[in-house]
């Protein structure tokens, strides 16, 4: 089949707008968004984009873990459908184009097919993935990973946030609880769009990047007890310092991070100190460790260090340790196929591009174990994200969407 012609491009003005209307959804407090999963801002930019969805002619499908599937048919009814999307749920102090991007940038893919009355044998899907920060209800990517089998749907659905509420009951609450099997659809492919969230594209120029793996990640969180006791009258013997411990084992974190430079990294974003009072010596502390690397050898290597590290320093100190897996997934390799359609397509339309490897987790790498999957980056400014700062062109977005664009329409043939 030939590939699209190089003239075929989306209207990146009217995605931009787009972007900008969802960003109205849950604003934060500093120019970002607050639209967290399964909260009411999160039910009102849903039903936003189920209106631009059937707008653009699309049916829309809605599973039993609130993934939502808004289909453009095809000219084959047996044809697997290509699939393409990402997340329109933030972190609480999120930017407007983290997953945003990837969800709005596949429907501009479907508007701009409308207004060329361009047919595909097969039916083209954007998806929008319920809970993929996971900043509410742990794990990241929950969702898909129950899609792809990774969790049960019962497991994921008991999740509960910091107020204790279920991840099921808000479902339910806030009306997005569909009918459909959750893992029920079949996939020809997936592509998703999303940004760098690093400083890589920016600093080499390049307009896009082209995801060849993921790495993998761990998240292992660490529970130190030690004795909490006043700061003044305990001498400096007699004291059990969680908080030291915890500071010892963050630097030996960096430390085994640095051991496997430059590809692997490490740190502990999530950390809570009890009681957390000025004049008291910590007695227990939890927080979660995040090791990534694309090599799945390293990872258990980090995994191991960490354990055995951690155990000395407290025993070392008298303090007691506790660990406990979380969350993680094995390093992914995307389809070769699809990363070739991806490059072909950046050297048609003119872009500047590089292969990369993604340091975030996306929906996508559980989707590759379903089903071929690849994924294409548009730069950020800083590689910030995660941050209300974040912050991307009109123009790079533009560029990421085209790609997306001709891979889609090369892998869903186009109907002469």
């Amino acid at each position: 089949m030939p590939a699209p012609g190089e003239n075929l491009k989306i209207n990146g003005e009217r995605l931009w707008d787009s972007l900008m209307e969802m960003a109205q959804i849950g604003p934060g407090v500093a120019g970002g968004n607050n639209r967290q999963t399964l909260t009411d801002a999160d039910a009102e930019g849903r039903a936003l984009f189920q209106s631009w969805c059937e707008a653009a002619g699309c049916s829309m499908g809605l599973d039993t873990m609130g993934n939502m599937f808004a289909m453009r048919e095809g000219t084959d009814p047996d044809a697997l459908p290509v699939y393409m999307g990402s997340h329109l749920d933030t972190q609480p102090t999120g930017g407007k184009y983290d997953g945003v991007l990837g969800v709005l940038g596949a429907l501009e893919v479907i508007r701009t097919l409308n207004d060329l009355d361009v047919k595909t044998k097969h039916p083209i899907v954007v998806t929008n993935w319920t809970n993929e920060e996971g900043t509410r209800y742990a794990p990241a990517m929950l969702s898909s990973g129950v899609f792809a089998g990774v969790h049960t749907e019962e497991w994921a659905k008991d999740r509960v946030d910091a107020e204790g509420k279920k991840f099921g009951d808000e479902l339910k609450r806030i009306g997005w609880e569909g009918d459909e099997p959750v893992g029920a659809r079949k996939m020809h492919a997936m592509f998703e769009l999303h940004i760098e969230q690093g400083p890589i594209l920016e600093a080499e120029g390049k307009d896009v990047g082209i995801v060849t793996h993921g790495q993998g990640l761990s998240w292992t969180q660490v529970t130190i007890t030690g004795k909490d006791s006043h700061t003044g009258s305990t001498p400096m013997p007699m004291r059990k310092n969680a908080g030291l411990g915890m500071a010892k084992v963050l630097q030996l974190v960096d430390e085994i991070a640095w051991s496997h430079a430059p590809h692997a990294v490490g740190a502990a974003g999530h950390i809570d100190v009890y009681p957390n009072s000025r004049n008291v010596i910590p007695g227990k502390v939890v927080f979660t460790v995040d090791f990534r690397s694309p090599e799945l050898s390293v990872i258990e290597d980090m995994e191991a260090r960490l354990k055995v590290g951690a155990q000395k320093i407290c025993d070392d100190m008298g303090l007691s340790v506790e660990f406990e897996k979380v969350g993680g997934f094995d390093p992914v390799q995307f389809d070769e196929t699809l990363v070739g359609r991806l490059r072909d397509a950046s050297e048609r339309l003119g872009y500047s591009h590089r292969d990369i490897i993604s340091g975030a987790g996306h929906d996508a790498c559980w989707i590759n174990q379903v089903a071929p999957t690849a994924m294409v980056m548009c730069p950020c400014v800083d590689g910030l994200s995660h941050n209300e700062a974040e912050e991307i062109s009109k123009e790079w977005a533009t560029a990421g969407a085209d790609v997306l664009l001709h891979a889609v329409l090369e892998t869903a043939e186009i109907v002469e």
